[in-house]
């Protein structure tokens, strides 16, 4: 699939075309290689081929400013006056793609708590696991039963016919993912699986790597005092190929990335605070809502149904099906009660 890939940029209603990164090895990997060499495709997605991957092309200082960083950092779109530390360090990719910023003044977020918010700067799809629903998305990006575990049978009762948010963040992002929701985890832990890419041309070949890569699932309960009050989210954090490892690094100070808290059941969790790192490269997050529990902002539903943008979700898809580039920290979803009781239908 050599289309053009197409996004909404949410603040300005701006078109923008994305650079696929390693595009033409992923469409290699992921129709001919996949179908006619299995072993080689198998040994490519996995941990120690990808970490191979992820150190040269990261690690290796090739990008100083010397051999051209200006350019590569003005290329990916990186704005250094974010950044918490100073940019004459940002010397290899990895560097640049693990920067912190000075989030509570560049990312600013609304002040309503029952809310969700994005866990990252990311391009977003959202859909619902309800046949009859007009978001129906089921088992397009993911398995439920996969995404989850199939051990977890309370977890997969409670997300079942419920809604869902991807959040895909690509390699020039800021990389770290931010709490969603406010709330207490009631249950946390780690699937092992593959280094899929989580490239839009991936996710349509069928591959599904939401569920099948390695990652880290938090349950929070927003059903408690000083909650979202949106019941149970579960946040999935999502490897991906070249991306070795979720570092947490989750921290209350609303103005800093310290001190860390580790994150156990029990621990409270406030909105639009740092959770954790994903390593360079590209990777995802999945966000699972309960039915009736939530809705998504408008103009992210108008955003998805758009005609006439080239999106490979579309054209793989058979139905428009259009990302929003959105900030982390932005509001995507507000609480269903909530939003009856301001419109008095409560």
């Amino acid at each position: 699939m050599k289309a053009t890939h197409q996004y909404i940029e949410r603040a300005s209603g701006q078109v923008c075309d994305e650079t696929l990164y390693a595009d033409r090895l992923v469409r290699w990997m992921y129709h001919p290689l996949r179908e006619y060499a299995p072993m080689m495709f198998n040994a490519l997605t996995g941990p120690r081929v990808s970490s191979w991957l992820g150190t040269i092309n990261y690690d290796l200082d090739r990008v100083s400013r010397a051999s051209g960083q200006d350019a590569f950092l003005e290329k990916c779109g990186v704005d250094l006056s974010e950044c918490l530390d100073d940019p004459a360090t940002l010397n290899t990719p990895r560097k640049i793609f693990e920067r912190k910023i000075r989030y509570w003044q560049c990312r600013p977020m609304e002040n309503m708590v029952e809310s969700v918010v994005s866990t990252a700067d990311a391009r977003l799809v959202v859909g619902s696991l309800v046949e009859t629903d007009t978001l129906f998305l089921k088992d397009k990006f993911f398995s439920l039963v996969e995404l989850l575990g199939s051990d977890k049978p309370a977890w997969l009762q409670r997300f079942d016919q419920g809604d869902f948010a991807v959040l895909r963040l690509t390699p020039d992002k800021y990389h770290f993912n931010h709490v969603p929701v406010s709330g207490e985890i009631r249950d946390i832990y780690e699937l092992e699986g593959r280094y899929h890419a989580c490239n839009p041309g991936a996710v349509v070949a069928e591959v599904t790597p939401y569920s099948k890569n390695r990652r880290l699932v938090t349950i929070i309960d927003t059903d408690v005092n000083g909650g979202s009050q949106v019941g149970l989210v579960a946040m999935i954090e999502v490897v991906a190929l070249m991306i070795g490892d979720i570092h947490s690094c989750y921290s209350s100070n609303p103005q800093g990335y310290e001190p860390v808290i580790e994150q156990r059941i029990g621990v409270r969790l406030e909105r639009g605070q740092p959770k954790s790192l994903f390593r360079p490269g590209s990777s995802t997050d999945v966000l699972l809502f309960e039915p009736g529990r939530i809705r998504f902002c408008p103009d992210l539903l108008e955003n998805q149904q758009r005609q006439g943008i080239s999106s490979r979700f579309s054209l793989g898809f058979g139905r428009p099906l259009v990302e929003t580039d959105v900030p982390v920290r932005s509001t995507i979803a507000l609480s269903r009660v909530a939003t009856s009781a301001r419109q008095g239908d409560v």
